[in-house]
């Protein structure tokens, strides 16, 4: 059975050619092949609505850019408006909570996310340096030295993500998230003697107190959730994901480096005390 081409037939001057007139009885089996050719999944999306990593970068600096604004208000004003930076600590683990699994990206979430968290990385910042004269210098280095070092690896292929890392990396996330919550609790209960790092500073082995292990352990933890991160963007721009999914890497990228400053800071300041 033979049918009429649509393509054709809306216009008059290729319905009046004889080159058209073939064209005018087209078989379902062809019908679906031209169909599949102009549409099918190997088209993708149009050009310029695809992830790519140029602008992947640019939706991460911006969102680094509202961190470091952030950071600079939660700086001035840890001192005079204390509770500003500690209200933020709670808005960006809300924010985080609801960027994390939301089924699509919102970008004003997560620049809102991006900006909150600057307040409180500003604020608690001002606090570890007037307890700890220069040690938010010193975490900023080594922060950007491991987030350096971890790009350099992964764009030449030294490190890639796996399987079986992911399941251990995974692993050890819950592993230290108990942890973090039992401690939190010997720490709000006076716990440990009463050090105020409760067991990260009051348990001590071969002489290193256990803060600063398992500070290197969880620095490690945040290099591969880099990793994971980079492998995200990657495949995102391999695979021809839409270009909201940029926000996505974006988002990663920030929360890891967020979570990666704040051990290095934390294990800085028990290796000081």
């Amino acid at each position: 059975m033979a049918f009429a081409n649509p393509a054709f037939s809306r216009n008059a001057a290729f319905s009046s050619t004889t080159t058209a007139a073939p064209a005018q009885n087209v078989s379902a089996e062809q019908l679906d092949a031209i169909y599949n050719r102009a549409s099918g999944p190997a088209s993708g999306p149009a050009t310029g609505e695809v992830m790519t990593v140029e602008d992947t970068i640019a939706k991460t600096v911006g969102a680094f850019a509202l961190l470091l604004v952030g950071a600079a208000l939660g700086w001035l004003t840890a001192e005079t408006i204390p509770m500003l930076w500690i209200g933020a600590a709670i808005a960006g683990l809300v924010l985080g909570l609801v960027n994390s699994f939301k089924k699509e990206p919102s970008a004003p979430l997560i620049l809102l996310y991006s900006a909150v968290q600057g307040v409180f990385v500003g604020g608690i910042s001002a606090f570890y340096e007037a307890t700890y004269p220069g040690v938010v210098v010193q975490a900023v280095i080594a922060s950007l030295v491991v987030v350096g070092v971890t790009l350099a690896l992964f764009a030449s292929g030294k490190i890639r993500a796996s399987k079986k890392a992911t399941k251990v990396f995974l692993i050890a996330m819950v592993g230290y998230l108990v942890f973090s919550l039992v401690n939190l609790g010997i720490q709000l209960f006076g716990g440990a003697g009463g050090n105020p790092w409760g067991l990260r500073g009051s348990v001590e082995i071969f002489g290193i107190p256990l803060g600063v292990i398992l500070g290197v352990f969880v620095v490690i933890l945040a290099a591969y959730s880099l990793v994971l991160d980079f492998d995200f963007i990657q495949r995102g721009v391999q695979n021809r994901a839409p270009r909201q999914y940029g926000w996505t890497g974006a988002f990663g990228i920030m929360v890891t480096i967020v979570w990666l400053y704040l051990e290095v800071l934390r294990m800085l300041a028990i290796a000081r005390r």
